[in-house]
């Protein structure tokens, strides 16, 4: 076990203050200590003018005050309190905390003399967290003009350490003379500074003390509570191409252990640098080479309704009112949605209620109902369902986009990780964790290896991540909606097979998602030429549209997007619930009437998932209209959806010979009467040279292939070989 001070106890020739202090300094500290107990005394708000509250807080919580930065300059004009605290936080917000302690103290002895003792009051130390209006700085522009001053930024916490004990007082004593002595600790991560010699005079006969005479006594020392954390750049942020970068952060006394891993925050701090105790070996000749931190004056929490601009401002509420107020405002959403893809009209109709999202509930018990939608989109390749990805990417608040190849279940949940320096064990929140309250978009979600795929279970129903790992037993919050793309199995959708084996992917994940849509690539003439005009005028016009406007469309729907989401939460109201509930039973039904027919399950259960998802895609739809109730033409266009993605994807395939043309259902009659007459029972033929034989005789291919599957459901022939040979049984 490592010694308690070790690394971080210097040594000095300097006397602790210099004596020779000039006066002026001295007097100024004293007068800038009367203005800080002056300002926590008398300062009022201009609106109203006999209210203290900072007095008022200080009676309601002795143990810390939160002081506004601005207050200090309506406050105090002339000489600039938070001018200095800026420049030189270190030397005056000591002072800041005296004051309060002081007028703490004031404000008790008053109380004392009532009861009739005059006793003097216990002084606790007051703790002073500064927040301010203004904007943050980026991590990456913190450079050394910036030490020792206050700076503010903000990101998000990946990684809190264990709460560590610090020394603000360390006790010594003289091992010669055992003279006892007491030296101030330096705040946040530095060391004690000891004297080398002892100030006592030996008497005659007496032994000097020699030098560096102090032994540390750890028991009569002095201490505070710490913690660092590791704040690591919001992903929004980070330009293209770039790592995140990170900053460590040492936050003590109250402030320690309310962050948990995963946390957005804004945080003031003092821009310091400390000598990491293991670096000394690497840069042994670099003595003047330190590391910046920086030391937590004040956190704010930046939870999801006021994460990013959410200070909107007059005329961009009244014009979002003005648009939510038009008739058609869910057409005009989903002509935003990706406007550069051609046709998918539901799936633009999907995505738009994925970015606005249900309501949240929790319920009496402490249960919490999702209101994230989560879409898959499953198709052949160059179907645009990346392109979707993209779009939601750069529309969604919060939005991080991964590929399921290159992620593991560590990487999109949370991996626990060893600190270098202390050895210790903390967590790293993944993907799933970064994006709580946006959307995570993962492509080629069928290439993921499937014991990655299990993580995401839990993320997508219950939206936590539970942990145990290497002694840390936790939960994160993760409330995301996923946006999921993949490929069938052999790449592209084929007709012939069941839906079963089209879509391969586990029932399990399949209930979670509430719209599953198939995206097929149909050869259609008509359709054909106007996509090919249309992509060719989209790359052809490319750079030739010069419109100032477009990035402020996409920031447009940002911003509604965002205020949609923080200001409404939609309830259904009674005779929507009572339509819903009529469909979900309907559906039901059919869905056991033709699983009755086949003989078989279909491939997308419709459980009381999908009931909710329906629930969830009205409010979503309300949302858009900033309405606060989701009524029966809400519910109806939810339902549309649902049928025109999930039913279709349960219904598709070949389970159903309903979908058949009756000329097609006549051609694979007449091709299967033709295999009878071709193979007489038990015996073996090659699939190709039956196909052959057959395409000889003027029947098409795909007929014939049909044919045979469907032959083969029935159990009329087997395939051998590797299905390269038929055999038909009896």
């Amino acid at each position: 076990m490592s010694g308690w001070d070790e690394g971080a106890v210097y040594y000095s020739d300097q006397a602790q203050f210099p004596h020779g202090a000039d006066h002026e300094q001295a007097a100024t500290r004293h007068t800038v200590l009367r203005k800080f107990k002056e300002f926590i005394r008398n300062f009022a708000r201009p609106n109203e003018p006999n209210v203290f509250p900072y007095r008022e807080s200080l009676i309601q919580n002795p143990k810390f005050l939160l002081v506004n930065l601005s207050d200090l300059l309506t406050y105090d004009k002339d000489q600039d309190l938070r001018e200095l605290l800026r420049k030189n936080p270190s030397d005056y917000l000591p002072l800041f905390e005296t004051a309060a302690a002081e007028v703490n103290a004031n404000l008790k002895s008053r109380v004392a003399g009532e009861t009739g003792e005059m006793e003097e009051p216990q002084t606790g130390e007051v703790q002073i967290l500064l927040k301010s209006e203004e904007d943050p700085v980026s991590m990456r522009s913190l450079g050394a003009q910036y030490i020792s001053k206050l700076v503010k930024i903000s990101g998000i916490t990946i990684a809190a350490s264990r709460t560590k004990a610090k020394a603000t007082y360390v006790h010594l004593v003289c091992k010669n003379c055992k003279n006892m002595k007491i030296v101030p600790c330096r705040p946040g991560l530095g060391g004690a500074i000891v004297p080398r010699s002892c100030d006592h005079v030996a008497q005659m006969g007496e032994t000097p003390c020699p030098i560096d005479p102090w032994l540390v006594v750890p028991d009569r020392s002095k201490y505070v509570d710490q913690q660092t954390l590791k704040l690591q750049e919001n992903p929004e942020d980070v330009p293209t191409g770039e790592l995140p970068r990170n900053m460590l952060l040492s936050v003590d006394r109250h402030l320690v252990q309310t962050i948990v891993p995963g946390t957005r925050l804004t945080i003031m701090g003092i821009y310091s640098i400390f000598q990491a105790a293991k670096s000394s070996s690497n840069h042994k000749g670099a003595v003047a080479v330190r590391q910046p931190y920086i030391r937590v004056v004040g956190i704010e929490e930046t939870n999801e309704a006021t994460r990013g601009p959410a200070n909107f401002t007059m005329e961009e509420i009244e014009e979002f009112k003005k648009f939510a107020s038009e008739g058609n405002v869910y057409e005009n959403i989903c002509s935003k949605i990706a406007p550069s893809i051609f046709g998918h009209d539901n799936v633009k109709k999907a995505v738009a209620c994925l970015l606005f999202g249900g309501s949240r509930k929790t319920l009496p018990d402490g249960v919490r109902l999702r209101g994230d939608i989560n879409v898959l989109l499953l198709g052949d390749p160059s179907t645009a369902k990346s392109q979707f990805l993209k779009f939601v990417e750069k529309t969604a608040p919060i939005a991080v986009y991964t590929s399921g190849k290159g992620s593991s279940a560590a990487g999109l949940t949370a991996s626990v990780i060893r600190d270098n320096s202390t050895r210790e064990f903390y967590l790293e929140g993944g993907a799933m964790v970064l994006a709580d309250g946006g959307v995570v978009c993962i492509d080629e979600f069928d290439k993921m290896r499937p014991e990655d795929r299990v993580a995401i279970h839990e993320a997508m129903e219950q939206q936590t991540i539970s942990i145990a790992k290497a002694g840390i037993t936790t939960v994160l919050n993760s409330r995301t909606s996923v946006l999921a793309a993949a490929n069938p199995p052999s790449g592209r959708y084929d007709d012939l097979k069941t839906a079963q084996d089209n879509i391969d992917l586990q029932t399990t994940i399949l209930s979670r998602f509430d719209l599953i849509f198939i995206v097929k690539d149909v050869r259609m003439f008509s359709q054909d030429k106007i996509i090919a005009s249309h992509i060719i005028k989209v790359h052809a016009s490319a750079n030739a549209n010069n419109d100032p406007r477009d990035p402020k469309e996409d920031n447009w729907l940002k911003k509604y997007i965002q205020y949609c989401r923080t200001t409404s939460q939609p309830r259904l109201s009674d005779a929507a619930a009572t339509l819903l509930q009529e469909s979900y039973v309907k559906i039901r039904q059919d869905m056991r009437r033709q699983a009755n027919e086949t003989g078989e399950s279909t491939a997308v259960p419709i459980t009381v998932r999908q009931l909710e998802a329906i629930v969830r895609l009205s409010e979503s739809l309300a949302k858009m209209r900033l309405s606060n109730v989701a009524n029966d033409n809400d519910v109806q266009e939810a339902i549309r959806l649902f049928n025109n993605s999930t039913m279709d994807a349960a219904k598709s395939g070949l389970n159903q010979h309903i979908n058949l043309t009756p000329e097609m259902a006549n051609e694979i009659k007449q091709a299967e009467s033709q295999i009878k007459r071709r193979m007489g029972i038990g015996s073996h033929l090659s699939e190709r040279r039956l196909i052959d034989d057959l395409t000889r005789m003027g029947i098409n291919e795909s007929t014939v292939r049909r044919a045979l599957i469907i032959m083969h459901q029935r159990d009329e022939v087997e395939y051998k070989r590797e299905r390269r040979v038929i055999v038909r049984k009896a």
